[in-house]
């Protein structure tokens, strides 16, 4: 049995040139503090999508998802109705889920009651910065739709909620806010 590589080492041996989109996100995005609503959701939805499949297949249909999710405004989406759901379901470009499709237009009308009761969905993250991976997934599951634990997880490493998304060798955790 092959072993699998670690995240890191698997980007930090692409050629810097590369094309493959796990080599930008790596290095870029991926643990690092996001302060934007709409983004903050477009990485809740990505991860959520994410299970069952390769994190490579969400970051090749991420523009797909972009469009399809209406730039992952969270009002635009809270909004949808059936004829988007429908849209949606029918959209090779992304991933068609009803379940999935369902939980992005639940999650984000719970996004804006959390916005409307912390003043934005940052601020409610901020304000339980210091739980633990189970009371986030407690929590997580108290307010939002197909979260498990490893969803909650990566959305919270990759967002700089939890460390652990960068290995300590890695060049790229000294960017992150978790390097000392």
């Amino acid at each position: 049995m092959a072993v699998k590589k670690h995240y890191c080492d698997f980007c930090n041996e692409l050629p810097p040139d590369s094309d493959n989109p796990n080599k930008f996100y790596h290095d870029h995005e991926y643990g690092f503090e996001l302060t934007d609503d709409n983004e903050l959701f477009e990485r809740l939805v990505l991860e959520i999508n994410q299970a069952g499949l390769s994190w490579n297949t969400i970051l090749q249909k991420r523009k797909n998802f972009q469009l399809a999710y209406a730039g992952f405004d969270i009002l635009k989406v809270a909004n949808f109705k059936e004829k988007d759901i429908e849209r949606l379901l029918q959209d090779s470009g992304i991933i068609r889920n009803k379940l999935k499709v369902n939980a992005a237009i639940y999650n984000a009308n719970q996004i804006i009651t959390l916005q409307q009761a912390h003043g934005s969905f940052k601020q409610w993250l901020d304000q339980h910065k210091a739980l633990e991976l189970a009371d986030w997934v407690k929590l997580f599951k108290k307010h939002f739709k197909f979260v498990g634990g490893e969803i909650v997880n990566e959305f919270l490493m990759s967002t700089a909620y939890l460390p652990g998304s960068h290995r300590f060798d890695c060049p790229t955790h000294k960017k992150t806010i978790f390097y000392k």
